[in-house]
């Protein structure tokens, strides 16, 4: 019996938020694409269910307005009027000896810039307030690339690292302060200090007033409405879910051998984890495949939980809160999605969300899906004085989605670039490479695509 085998111009491996973008930017193009997802769903990390007046995002909940890519598409595909954001007061907080301590107003990434805020802080000591100050008069490094826990401990001090950057700008990425580069993650710190010696004297100098509407954004029924809106604009035919691709290999064209349907084409963009293109590449070429083989991922999990109100002692004012590793806790961060977003419970209810595991505590997942429930559960229970059980308990896991960029990793991207650049024709984009977060990862599909649509033009 003969394999049907499908002939496009471009065909788009993994669909997830930036395979759906590159496909979206490849059709507006006019051209014939094939978009295949290994799993039975588009969307990748970002999932949401809607329940009984529960609207639960399982993955990330937010679009940063500073980042203007995803503003734009949800423009585009009519959503820009739907969009949301988040609630005030918008406070979050550290948890600091088994009390929530707030972020200084004013700050950036949790750091207070103004000497005013830094004092009244109460989450640091003086100790601590007077060797942040003294930040302005610690001289600029020489080093190309270093570990959160390098700069901050050189330029801030132990409790700034301890309270601030391993919780939250580590906490971001679900990643080891140890290990993850300044360099790839806030390259804008690394610029401040190069540029005048001091990274709190760059941002006084400018230092601009927040927005109203707030850093984040956010859609009525979920980040899954930007998925489910963004699929329905693509052709009917153009999406073939539970399509795994084992292998690569190029020809004149290239030969995707995907079940149940193999595919050719002009041209490939690969949207999926590094770990997964390097078994794709394997055929291909080699030294790219070793490459990709090398980056690291997290695990992380997600537990949401639905409680009425009057469970819960707490106020609730704000967003929610970071856990640092010195307060020994399952926790990294917890959530409290109704006091962020309008519309996300019913009536007289509240819904919390807890997250575990990532690169500084990747045991805590081998744990039951019940015992990670509980230890979140009871977690929350001594913070939020929360009594009774809730209501409502959803458990997500994320094996090995978190891509963990460590020091040494646009070195890395560069080799894997360079590979690139002698496969004509192949092309990468998502989470594992340049792009933070969904803006990012929005923005990495979409020039894929155009460089992908520049690549057939230059060969007709």
């Amino acid at each position: 019996m003969s394999t049907t085998i499908s002939d496009v111009d471009v065909a788009v491996i993994g669909g997830g938020i930036s395979g759906l973008s590159a496909a979206y930017e490849l059709e507006r193009r006019g051209l014939q694409t094939r978009l295949l997802e290994a799993s039975g769903r588009l969307g990748g990390v970002i999932r949401t269910e809607r329940t009984d007046g529960w609207v639960i995002d399982a993955g990330p909940d937010a679009l940063l307005t500073q980042k203007p890519a995803a503003v734009q598409l949800c423009s585009e595909i009519g959503l820009r009027d739907r969009l949301i954001s988040t609630k005030l007061p918008r406070t979050a907080y550290v948890l600091r000896d088994g009390q929530l301590r707030p972020l200084a107003e004013g700050s950036f990434l949790g750091f207070p810039v103004g000497v005013g805020a830094l004092a009244k802080s109460s989450l640091f000591s003086w100790r601590a307030k007077l060797r942040m100050a003294c930040e302005t008069l610690i001289p600029a490094s020489s080093y190309a690339d270093e570990s959160i826990t390098s700069f901050i401990q050189r330029r801030f001090g132990q409790e700034a690292l301890d309270y601030l950057a391993e919780p939250l700008l580590a906490g971001i990425h679900a990643g080891d302060a140890n290990r993850l580069s300044m360099e790839a993650l806030f390259p804008r710190l690394i610029s401040a200090e190069r540029r005048t010696g001091s990274v709190l004297r760059s941002l006084r100098a400018q230092k601009t007033s927040p927005s109203p509407a707030g850093a984040f954004v956010s859609l009525p029924g979920g980040l899954g409405e930007l998925v489910d809106t963004l699929s329905n604009t693509l052709r009917p035919g153009t999406v073939r879910l539970s399509s795994r691709v084992a292998a690569l290999r190029r020809t004149r064209l290239f030969h995707i051998d995907s079940l149940p349907e193999p595919i050719r084409a002009k041209a490939v963009i690969v949207c999926v984890p590094a770990y997964a293109a390097a078994a794709m590449f394997k055929e291909l070429d080699q030294p790219l495949a070793a490459f990709c083989d090398d980056a690291p991922y997290a695990s992380t999990a997600t537990v949401a939980l639905g409680y009425r109100r009057s469970q819960v002692r707490h106020p609730l004012v704000g967003s929610g809160f970071v856990v640092p590793r010195v307060e020994q806790s399952p926790l990294l961060a917890s959530t409290w999605v109704t006091s962020k977003w309008t519309g996300r419970a019913p009536e007289g209810h509240v819904l919390i969300r807890g997250f575990l595991g990532g690169g500084r505590d990747p045991d805590r997942l081998n744990l039951g899906d019940n015992d990670l429930i509980q230890l979140t559960q009871d977690a929350l229970t001594t913070t939020l004085e929360i009594e009774g059980d809730p209501l409502l308990t959803r458990l997500s896991r994320y094996p090995n989605q978190s891509p963990q960029y460590e020091v040494g990793h646009l070195k890395r991207v560069a080799a894997i670039e360079a590979r690139l650049s002698t496969v004509p024709g192949l092309f990468m984009a998502g989470s594992g490479f340049r792009a933070i977060g969904i803006p990012d990862c929005i923005a990495d599909g979409r020039d894929a695509a155009a460089r992908a649509s520049a690549f057939l033009g230059a060969r007709a």
